[in-house]
């Protein structure tokens, strides 16, 4: 059992989506497109199977600083957790502004705010490398002495706060909002209008943002994005095209000192030669139209159908990852990857993505089939592991695409 407390709070996330669609279908506004929540939520369950190896790096760090440079011996007295709560909400202020100011580690971050819209399934959309280039800002823990345990507890906490704030049904929160961050602070922030661009990078607390001078108030309501859209469904793409785009400009930019520049320096930053800096276009709203594709209902079903049984088997995972072989987490990480990235192909009506499915469904079939042998003939798996078959292949072929 896996006590993390951002896994353990999955079913209430889903709860609380499904409470903003029934807000939504009462009222007039539109919060949710399935493409787009099942592309956000795709994201964080890579991210999730993902941070099972990275914590190696992330948590296992944190371990090893704490076992052999703490500084002081702390109990755990109801100051302590205070004095935590506090430490990791500021240093995760500086580590999410750092991502915003630094080219390289944006490319971690900016996978949370390529959708253009703004629902609690964005709160799920998180980057699978971020944590490469954030973990070590909370090293000052480690050595004063909190323990690891704690610490990944408390950092779980603040997470989970973060998740309410990324809404639209909650308007301006009145006296809240001096010192805490809320729905309306965070919309600023994912708002890609220029006088909203790295602002309010607070995770619980908005007064840091206010002490440190990137506080900005919502005024008019914010376009939601990136100011160079993704245009695409793949959760895995979604991933690996920032660090695909900075490839290709470190190609172009010429010599090692501005090649490290590029790196580190704000995003947007480029040599003279190439045009200097590219600061954020103004928006027109009047052109403005947010990346969309129309599939039939048939397709979207069909997607939804493999996409409960995917986040289903990533629930069971996470719960029971330390049952499991390094080498079983890497084979179950990649079958879930590629069912939930052969869904957004199919959303893209990608010609590749109905063959791509095809194979994954028989080669499913046939690895479910071989264990339940394994298993002296597993009754579940003996009938199970064909009828996914019998159901998803006429289902996929049944679902034409527009384009076709």
């Amino acid at each position: 059992m896996n006590f993390n407390p951002v896994i353990l709070s999955i079913p209430l996330f889903f709860i609380l989506i499904g409470i903003e669609l029934l807000i939504e279908r009462f009222s007039s506004n539109k919060y949710y497109r399935i493409n787009d929540a099942l592309t956000n939520i795709n994201c964080g369950v890579i991210q999730q199977i993902t941070g099972i190896f990275f914590k190696v790096l992330s948590v296992g760090f944190y371990q090893y600083v704490f076992e052999n440079f703490a500084l002081l011996e702390l109990n755990q007295t109801w100051w302590y957790w205070i004095l935590l709560f506090i430490g990791v909400d500021f240093l995760y202020y500086w580590a999410h502004r750092v991502s915003h100011e630094v080219n390289l580690f944006w490319g971690g971050h900016v996978v949370h705010h390529q959708s253009e819209d703004y629902n609690l399934s964005v709160a799920i959309r998180q980057s699978t490398f971020q944590v490469v280039w954030t973990f070590f800002f909370y090293i000052p823990l480690a050595i004063l002495g909190f323990n690891t345990i704690d610490f990944v507890f408390i950092m779980g906490l603040n997470l989970i706060y973060q998740f309410w704030i990324h809404t639209e049904t909650i308007g301006k929160m009145g006296w809240f909002e001096i010192v805490f961050n809320t729905p309306s602070h965070h919309r600023v922030h994912h708002g890609r209008n220029p006088k909203y661009i790295d602002r309010n990078h607070a995770g619980v607390f908005i007064i840091w943002d206010k002490m440190f001078g990137t506080f900005q108030k919502e005024e008019e309501r914010p376009t939601y994005g990136i100011t160079k859209p993704l245009n695409s469904w793949n959760p895995l793409w979604a991933n690996i095209e920032p660090y695909v785009n900075i490839w290709k400009h470190l190609i172009l930019i010429k010599g090692i000192g501005n090649k490290i520049k590029y790196l580190f320096k704000k995003p947007g930053w480029l040599p003279q030669e190439m045009g200097g800096y590219q600061s954020a276009p103004e928006l027109d709203n009047a052109s403005y139209v947010k990346y969309s594709t129309t599939t039939t209902l048939t397709l979207n079903w069909y997607v939804l159908f493999q996409f409960t049984l995917a986040l289903t088997g990533t629930a069971y995972f996470l719960f029971k990852q330390d049952d499991y072989t390094l080498y079983e987490k890497g084979l179950i990480s990649s079958i879930i990857i590629i069912t939930i990235t052969n869904g957004g192909l199919l959303f893209e009506e990608n010609k590749r993505a109905k063959p791509l499915e095809l194979s994954r469904i028989i080669v499913l079939s046939l690895i479910g089939l071989y264990l339940s042998y394994l298993f002296d003939c597993n009754l579940i798996l003996l009938i199970s592991s064909p009828l996914f078959a019998v159901i998803s292949i006429p289902w996929l072929y049944s679902a034409n695409f527009n384009n076709s």
